[in-house]
């Protein structure tokens, strides 16, 4: 066996029949799985960089892109995010959003408030149009396809009854029709009630409709971490409460954190975070399909 055939013809007979078939979706039909899930496994080997894979693979983007689907656990073509501030489709879901799209999926963000209770650093004007403005810089950065910003209240999203979160998020699902949606984790990962009461709006959502939704989380010992360097209230979850560890390229993200200037403040927690959090991200099923 070459280096770079990493499974044998008798491994690969058991596998083959799990993978799944590009039949009857739009664009090329996948090619050669065994080329590209060779390639996978010889990364994770390795240690490697994706761009350094060998050319015997094929092009590194192809089997990066083709493990950000399969590691998604099923396709999603249309993909609904679901945040409370501008900004939080960069910080929080930045790196997986941009995964879904350079895979191919169809990305859009319904941003639940305007961010107006926030406080500008280093830029002058008003807050609410500056905040719009950077979002959808930033959504384009990340290669989303449509920005639904709304005006809920900032800082008071708990504070609503539930029907008025409901049709915010049932205007978008009726316009978008995603195959799934993604948002943060239950516990709102710094404990923001908005953040909170989005995730729980996307859970009905994803209910009335059968739709699975995806929460990023973060994983305990990242939140350890930043809490024994002084950056406390983060809340994470145990590896048993993680359902998927999704390989990330974080150049996307980056560019869309620099497009919010407002919020993005140097040697913030932002930027030691997502140093711990390396090439990888986390989540768990909040409702599966």
């Amino acid at each position: 066996m070459s280096r770079t055939r990493v499974l044998t013809d008798a491994q690969w007979e058991l596998i083959s029949p799990l993978m799944p078939s590009s039949d009857g979706k739009q664009g090329k039909p996948f090619r050669d799985h065994r080329q590209v899930v060779e390639g996978i496994i010889y990364r994770y080997r390795t240690g490697i960089a994706w761009r350094d894979l060998p050319a015997e693979f094929g092009p590194w983007q192809t089997v990066w892109k083709r493990h950000a689907r399969y590691a998604a656990d099923g396709t999603w073509d249309r993909v609904l995010a679901v945040v409370a501030h501008p900004d939080d489709e960069s910080f929080g879901l930045g790196a997986i959003l941009s995964t879904f799209a350079a895979a191919g999926a169809a990305v859009d963000v319904l941003c639940l408030t305007r961010g107006e209770a926030s406080t500008l650093h280093g830029v002058e004007g008003d807050l609410s149009e500056i905040r719009e403005h950077e979002l959808r810089a930033a959504a384009d950065a990340l290669g989303a396809r449509r920005v639904d910003l709304r005006t809920l209240p900032d800082g008071g999203l708990a504070g609503l009854a539930e029907s008025v979160l409901d049709r915010e998020v049932e205007r978008a699902v009726s316009a978008t029709r995603p195959d799934g949606v993604i948002t943060f984790d239950t516990t709102g990962i710094s404990g923001h009630p908005d953040h909170v009461a989005a995730a729980e709006a996307a859970i009905r959502a994803g209910g009335r409709h059968g739709l699975g939704v995806l929460a990023w989380t973060l994983p305990d010992e990242i939140c350890r971490a930043l809490s024994g360097e002084g950056f406390a209230g983060f809340l994470g979850r145990p590896a048993t409460e993680i359902d998927l560890v999704l390989a990330v390229d974080r150049a996307a993200q980056r560019d869309a954190v620099e497009c919010h200037p407002s919020q993005a403040v140097p040697g913030s927690v932002l930027w030691r975070r997502l140093e711990l959090q390396g090439d990888t991200e986390h989540l768990r099923w909040l409702r599966r399909p």
